[in-house]
């Protein structure tokens, strides 16, 4: 008790009002909290509400030494002049799922606004370890009424998602590498949903030694739609709690990011709705004739408080056009081979700037690693889509604990690290399948006429009698197979991630592409209820390519037919429209 007075005479000698104990009803439940209210604070000024981790409470959050786990707040909102507010968790627990302290939050905002006239539109949430958990789960079900979220060493333990109807939403998550509760490996396939969602550049700009911290590092994802940012604080070997170094002082860090955000910015909004952000366009085609399709580049631009003056766009720093009326929208051609920076910057009748950009990769391999991307466990990587008769996910997304998605296996032995898991839950044909290269997976897949080879390591989930396996090269505009084979697995990993299994043999399936186009690598499992398999490797490499130049041959000629020099290269025509190149079987167009 002591204790408690002296801590508030020495506040109050300080300039600062003691944290006051306050309760409100929620659903007919009384639910309490502490409040920081600085002297002087006027009106329409903001508030931060920031929540405890598990097994915490707020005076814990606010007072406790453990640790450097208090997140002193006090002298940052005297300063900046803001509302403050610690809630109590139900059981020092929060609900991170449901409603019940989501309506706690919103209960609150509403009670700031009758005792303090805070600004509705300067709202900001935090929570620190489950607390930021709550936070990742308020982003989908309130960002109407939080301008800004900063969770701290915690995020969803069954991965982040990102509601459609979400709006673009600024994120600062600051998060220690040695962090044994809540792995710092986590926060990234976290932050990822959110920067997709956003529309932010996938590449962060990094400030390594931030503010003069040895090995701190700041990543930011941004601009992304309507100006947001997705900044992820690594702070080096440190644990589960708050850092309040001199150079890293988690409250100001916190409040230096949510100052710039605002519910009623006045700048302009500005959003690219095409290509999406991590766009991928890889081509297959000889040297030097590599041809990417011209992008086009479209964004919508409005302005709350004024009207919408011209929209430019770049790639990089180059101007591609500028347009004063809608539609907004350029094209890119002649792109190089390399990942591109799109923007598009809106500006309104005051002058006022906002931009948005995207990335877009532009790759011309001669051999690709699909499996490579196979590196994060319940997520769906780019460029893939799968389907398992009821339900359709589309890379990038991650979260998932259940059907599709990319198992990490621990067993030892084990033939490989990460496989993509798909199955057929009603055993109809064709009705449980992995994509590659689907529009909606993010990547176009263009082969150009030549000789290829796809490469894979398949093996069965749960089937103990095994289930086959049908791969298939498929054109993307009408999904007509051109080639497939059918593989029968002999290895089945026994539905544990932990199990251990062997290597499966090397599978390849060669196929000739007779036209230019969009194609796509499909794998179905069985035609059987619950069927399902395992892509633990899987490559597509180019092994040559046909002359441009040779036309169908008209007469039919047999195998030991004449051979004929089309450009210098000497064919044996086999019938009509197929010929012998370096001992190979080639169509010719």
């Amino acid at each position: 008790m002591k204790k408690t007075i002296i801590l508030s005479l020495l506040l109050l000698v300080g300039g600062l009002l003691p944290a006051m104990a306050d309760n409100v009803t929620v659903n007919g439940t009384s639910r309490s909290y502490n409040v920081i209210v600085p002297k002087n604070l006027g009106e329409n000024r903001p508030l931060l509400i920031f929540c405890h981790g598990y097994n915490q409470d707020a005076n814990w959050m606010q007072n406790s030494e453990f640790k450097n786990e208090k997140v002193s707040m006090e002298a940052v909102c005297d300063t900046a002049k803001f509302v403050c507010v610690f809630p109590n968790g139900i059981d020092k627990s929060w609900d991170t799922s449901g409603d019940r302290d989501i309506n706690f939050i919103k209960a609150i905002i509403e009670k700031m606004v009758t005792q303090h006239k805070i600004d509705r539109n300067r709202v900001y949430l935090g929570g620190f370890s489950m607390g930021g958990m709550l936070t990742y789960h308020a982003m989908n079900r309130i960002s109407d009424l939080i301008a800004a979220f900063c969770p701290v060493s915690g995020y969803p333990m069954g991965g982040a998602t990102a509601g459609s109807n979400v709006r673009p939403i600024p994120i600062l998550h600051i998060h220690g590498t040695s962090d044994d509760v809540c792995a710092f490996s986590g926060a990234q396939p976290a932050l990822n949903v959110w920067i997709r969602h956003n529309g932010c550049p996938t590449t962060a700009k990094v400030k390594s030694n931030y503010n003069g911290f040895n090995g701190a590092k700041m990543h930011t994802w941004g601009p992304g739609n309507d100006g947001v940012e997705v900044k992820l604080l690594e702070l080096p070997n440190k644990g589960h709690w708050i850092c309040k170094e001199t150079q890293v002082y988690t409250g100001k860090e916190i409040w230096n990011f949510c100052k710039n955000f605002s519910l009623n910015k006045t700048s302009p909004n500005v959003s690219i709705t095409s290509p999406k952000t991590g766009a991928r366009y890889v081509s297959f085609a000889p040297a030097g004739q590599t041809a990417f399709p011209d992008f086009t580049i479209t964004a919508t631009a409005d302005d709350s408080n004024g009207t919408i003056e011209k929209v430019e766009f770049y790639d990089g720093t180059t101007l591609l056009a500028t347009c004063t009326a809608k539609p907004y929208q350029a094209t890119l051609t002649d792109a190089k081979v390399g990942t591109h920076t799109l923007k598009a910057v809106a500006t309104d009748n005051d002058g006022e700037k906002s931009t948005a950009s995207v990335e877009v990769t532009l790759q011309a391999p001669t051999s690709l690693s699909l499996s490579s991307a196979f590196t994060e466990g319940g997520a769906l990587p780019a460029g893939w889509t799968t389907y398992d008769s009821d339900e359709r996910r589309t890379g990038y997304s991650n979260g998932y604990s259940q059907g599709c998605r990319v198992l990490q296996f621990t067993g030892s032995p084990r033939g490989f690290n990460y496989g993509l898991y798909i199955r057929n839950k009603n055993g109809n044909a064709h009705q449980g399948w992995a994509k590659y290269g689907l529009s909606d997976g993010g990547t176009t897949l263009s082969l150009a006429p030549g000789h290829y080879t796809l490469k894979y390591k398949i093996c069965n989930w749960n089937m103990a009698n095994y289930g086959a396996v049908e791969v298939s090269m498929e054109k993307r505009a009408d999904n007509a197979s051109i080639a497939s084979q059918t593989y029968m697995p002999d290895i089945n990993i026994g539905n544990v991630a932990s199990n251990s299994f062997g290597n499966p043999d090397q599978q390849s399936l060669e196929f000739d592409i007779t036209e230019q186009g969009d194609y796509v690598i499909a794998i179905y499992s069985a035609a059987s209820g619950w069927s399902d398999c395992i892509i633990g490797q899987l490559s597509l490499a180019a092994d040559s390519y046909s002359p441009t130049a040779i036309k169908t041959i008209d007469d039919f000629q047999p195998e030991t037919g004449p051979v004929y020099d089309l450009q210098g290269r000497k064919v044996s025509v086999l019938r009509k429209g197929i010929y012998i190149q370096n001992g190979r079987k080639v169509l010719m167009k």
